[in-house]
């Protein structure tokens, strides 16, 4: 008798949808069943940018990841591209889609964003997770940096022409054969760059680093208000070879974060969901499926905040 096939379960499927907040076209991918994780893309990235985990975590829950407004496929207005206007924009975002509490997965950029949507709505965050996550110390590469300086538009504009691109993807070809970064974040990199081509994309990326960062580097820093996640379930992932946010931030953050779990990817740069996919999953179901969901009010919030570090906030349901 021939052996029996065991039949695969099929990844489900990950839709791109599109809805409208206060006038402005929002795009999202969705997908997958049970409880809610959004996916916070960083600084010229896009929801695309997690295409390598969300099928395999749509077997288990379901996913959301947005383009923030003035990246990817959402509408590029000349508006607020703060965190705390980011973070009010994906609470809209849930009311509209009537979901009530979601586990939060922000990347660089994204996770000062998820931070700042803990700290805003405590009450709609399960869990926090923090991968390669801006807003944990000054530090971060010049780059970024360059990006506050006057003419940065006009400079972008050149930079990111066909033929100055070409020229950049030469010059890192060294680097990826000498391992000074990590394969799939160099590429991940040069896409993110061209995606500045576009004038849209180029003056969103300008007021949006200009909100969070100045010559001398990031200026929003949350390290003084880590404590308020004492009741929170909190992930850190990043990765050793990171050059754009180092991780000694992330090391500093799960000292200052209670009963925080604290993972570092030694391969990974500052992609580690796309250097090291199938890790990036496992690590992120055990995380999931090893905690509850937070249960935080804005009252306990606000008592933490008077209290001060030493205060215990909310409980764990």
């Amino acid at each position: 008798m021939a052996p029996k096939k065991i039949a695969r379960r099929a990844e489900p499927e990950i839709r791109v949808d599109q809805l409208q907040l206060h006038g402005n076209d929002v795009s999202f991918r969705r997908g997958g069943k049970g409880e809610t994780l959004l996916f916070i893309h960083g600084i010229a990235g896009s929801c695309d940018t997690f295409d390598t985990v969300l099928p395999a975590v749509a077997k288990k829950y379901e996913v959301i990841a947005p383009d923030l407004l003035g990246h990817g496929r959402s509408a590029k207005p000349r508006g607020d591209y703060s965190l705390g206007a980011y973070a009010s924009g994906l609470r809209d975002l849930l009311e509209a889609l009537e979901i009530d509490k979601v586990s939060v997965v922000g990347h660089s950029m994204g996770g000062g964003i998820a931070m700042q949507f803990a700290y805003q709505f405590p009450e709609k965050c399960s869990r926090l997770v923090l991968v390669s996550s801006g807003g944990l110390g000054p530090e971060v590469t010049p780059l970024l940096r360059a990006a506050t300086l006057p003419g940065a538009e006009a400079f972008l504009s050149v930079a990111t022409h066909e033929r100055t691109k070409r020229l950049l993807s030469s010059a890192m070809s060294p680097l990826k054969k000498m391992g000074i970064y990590a394969k799939d974040s160099v590429t991940h990199v040069g896409e993110h760059f061209s995606a500045l081509g576009n004038a849209g994309n180029r003056k969103a990326f300008v007021l949006t680093a200009r909100s969070v960062m100045d010559l001398r580097g990031q200026r929003i820093d949350a390290r003084d208000r880590l404590y308020l996640a004492e009741a929170l379930p909190a992930l850190i992932i990043w990765g050793e070879r990171d050059r754009f946010i180092p991780v000694s931030h992330g090391r500093g953050a799960h000292a200052l974060m209670p009963g925080s779990r604290l993972e570092i990817f030694e391969r990974a740069g500052h992609f580690p969901y796309r250097d090291e996919p199938e890790r990036f999953v496992e690590v992120l179901l055990d995380f999931m499926n090893a905690t509850e969901p937070a249960s935080m009010s804005a009252d306990a919030l606000r008592d933490a905040v008077k209290a001060g570090p030493t205060h215990q906030i909310g409980t764990i349901n």
